[in-house]
């Protein structure tokens, strides 16, 4: 299936590793030109090089914190130094704020879950309005629709949900539609789920058989198959939704 993304200017934040790096790579497998964002910039070098090797498409990094006041300004002066405009913005990075239920952290959750998505899709409004088919995906989680994961996380995924609903009715009639896609257990090498299943194989395997029908952790890729079919035009009556990409996890029957 063509999904009509060659040469589409795409920005991919918390671009460089886990559910962000499958992004990317299915973005420049379908011939997009790629803005990567993330923090660590040793590991967007890396990505760069790995993906600058097969020579398709155009690959810019920029390494920054998306959580900061300045970011957004930061995306919107290099995208003007690179691309005429913004096709596809996925808002992936987020985080688990971990170290207890304490006020600094309920603050950074929102920050970064919430905030930063609000501002970088307040930013590049007037790009993503040059697009004949704009789309911006926002990374939730199923945790954001029902009980999971420590209270700040799920109510600021919550948060996140919420906004993009109110933001997709308001801008749908401009020609820019707004989703989310939901993950749940998502397992790779260096992030939480893979971690669990090295450190704790029998724990997670009883995870596995009492929560997850699928019978596994799911796969960056499969979050990021679903991404690129919601960035298309074979998705263009799609506005407001929140998809989840879960294997049967959700309990909830909304």
């Amino acid at each position: 299936m063509d999904l009509e993304l060659t040469d589409k200017y795409v920005i991919v934040t918390g671009a460089s590793r886990g559910i962000g790096r499958a992004i990317t790579e299915k973005f420049y497998e379908e011939g997009s030109h790629l803005l990567l964002i993330a923090r660590d910039e040793e590991l967007l070098s890396d990505l760069k090089e790995s993906l600058d090797r097969q020579g398709t498409s155009s690959v810019h990094t920029l390494s920054c914190d998306v959580a900061s006041a300045s970011a957004p300004d930061t995306i919107d002066r290099k995208l003007q130094e690179i691309f005429p405009h913004v096709d596809v913005l996925v808002n992936n990075a987020g985080a688990t704020i971990r170290g207890g239920d304490t006020e600094s952290n309920w603050r950074q959750s929102f920050e970064l879950n919430v905030m930063a998505p609000l501002r970088i899709m307040e930013t590049l409004r007037e790009s993503l309005l040059k697009s004949e088919h704009a789309s911006v995906i926002n990374i939730s989680s199923i945790f954001g629709r029902e009980h999971g994961g420590p209270p700040q996380y799920q109510s600021s995924k919550a948060a996140q949900i919420a906004l993009s609903n109110s933001y997709a009715r308001n801008w749908a009639s401009d020609g820019i539609r707004i989703n989310n896609i939901a993950p749940g257990s998502i397992a790779f090498e260096g992030g939480s789920w893979g971690n669990r299943l090295v450190e704790d194989p029998e724990g997670m395997a009883e995870f596995i058989r009492n929560e997850i029908p699928g019978g596994r952790f799911g796969k960056p890729e499969e979050v990021a198959d679903a991404v690129v079919w919601l960035a298309s035009k074979r998705a263009s009556w799609v506005i407001g939704s929140t998809i989840p990409v879960d294997g049967g996890q959700s309990r909830s029957a909304i």
